[in-house]
């Protein structure tokens, strides 16, 4: 059976977050829609990273299963390939539903690829504007706006004293028999010449809320409610409680996922399930 990849980019706005639930606009129910429509059957589909209510995506990726039948039957002119077929077929349909949903790329990949087990790290970026005279109603849907000005520098600072392979507790919402242990690649606050403020994001994999709680924690100390070095505090605190901050969704955004070779899948695949047992 093929294995397919989908490439995609959303605005989160239009929808209740990724994963499907009955009576609610979710990206992965227009997905599913979509294949429904052109492959006629339910298609179940594995995503890299699921996303918040209000969360957007530049490079969120997905892998599905159909058949020689299915796959090779998209294309009905010969000169034209199954995944270009599909690619075509599925972004039309997309474009009829919210409109909110770009499919980039279809490709047939090796059957060890998973877009959740496989990838080696996730990358989101997250933009404030703390200062009126910054609120862009252009860009609403993509910059949290923040009455209090922030400390950029400060912010930073305590973004750097989280990097590394730490339990992430403190910051992520428990989820039975998950581990909150995960390996904080990158993380940096700037502030650009256009005074709007981006953070940015790398990790192995992120639980549940982290990001947004990594986030909220910074903006705490950026605008002077907790002091330098609350970040560090908490993860010796490695459980989630009320004094977790959640920032606004709506600056978040999925930007890539980086996945090894071809010939490295199966073994990344089987060290991420032993690295996360139950998850």
């Amino acid at each position: 059976m093929p294995r397919i990849r989908l490439d995609l980019a959303y605005d989160g706005s239009a929808y209740r977050g990724w994963a499907a639930q009955p009576g609610l606009a979710t990206v992965e129910g227009a997905l599913r829609d979509a294949l429904a429509t052109i492959i006629r059957r339910e298609v179940p589909v594995t995503v890299a990273g699921r996303t918040d209510a209000g969360v957007h995506a530049r490079g969120q990726v997905v892998h599905l299963d159909l058949s020689d039948e299915e796959f090779d039957g998209l294309s009905r002119r010969r000169e034209i390939e199954p995944a270009e077929a599909m690619r075509r077929r599925l972004s039309g349909v997309l474009g009829r539903q919210a409109g909110a949903v770009v499919l980039h790329s279809v490709r047939e990949v090796p059957g060890e690829f998973d877009a959740r087990f496989s990838a080696l790290s996730r990358t989101y970026t997250y933009r404030i504007a703390d200062q009126q005279l910054l609120w862009d109603p252009l860009r609403r849907q993509d910059t949290a706006w923040v009455r209090t000005p922030l400390e950029d520098r400060v912010m930073d600072a305590e973004a750097i004293s989280v990097l590394g392979l730490k339990d992430f507790g403190s910051f992520c919402r428990p989820r039975e028999h998950s581990t909150t242990i995960r390996e904080l690649q990158d993380f940096r606050i700037r502030r650009g010449e256009d005074g709007i403020i981006t953070a940015l994001l790398t990790a192995d994999a992120f639980c549940h809320h982290m990001v947004r709680a990594l986030i909220g924690a910074c903006m705490d100390v950026g605008e002077g409610r907790r002091e330098p070095g609350w970040l560090a505090s908490r993860l010796r605190e490695p459980s989630w409680d009320q004094r977790v901050r959640l920032a606004p969704p709506q600056g978040l955004v999925l930007e890539s996922v980086a996945y090894p070779e071809d010939a490295q899948l199966a073994g990344r695949v089987s060290q991420t399930r032993a690295m996360r047992p139950g998850s």
